[in-house]
């Protein structure tokens, strides 16, 4: 099944007596899953991704390279690390609901050009 340019696959999978399931082998692989997932209830839906141990996804170093060259030491620098990542979930989220609004064409999307413009020096 081919939803725009994203292609979905579907596959049944049983739910064991424990509440277990078995990822299969090909989703699995494509999608580079290790030891650990993540698991998101998103209104009636089950959202399972892989977790890296490389990249985690947090920003946690990117949000210290900043504070850090904002000048923040110490206590400060832990309280202010702490507002910062919390904001980062619900930002994710509402980034995830927009782009599900786009594909279903409940909303409009920005092209390339329109967010960067068009490059003239191409010919």
């Amino acid at each position: 099944m081919n939803t725009g340019t994203v292609q979905t696959e579907k596959k049944r999978v049983a739910i064991s007596s424990k509440r277990q399931i078995t990822i299969p082998q090909k989703f699995f692989s494509e999608l580079g899953f290790e030891s650990e997932a993540e698991c998101i209830l998103r209104g009636n839906e089950i959202i399972l991704r892989p977790i890296r141990a490389e990249d985690d996804g947090d920003f946690s170093d990117l949000i210290l390279e900043e504070l850090l060259a904002e000048g923040y030491t110490g206590n400060a620098l832990l309280s202010e690390f702490r507002k910062r990542q919390k904001k980062i979930r619900p930002a994710v989220e509402a980034m995830l609901e927009e782009a599900d609004q786009i594909a279903k064409g409940e909303a409009k999307g920005y092209s390339y050009e329109d967010v960067f413009g068009v490059d003239n020096t191409e010919s």
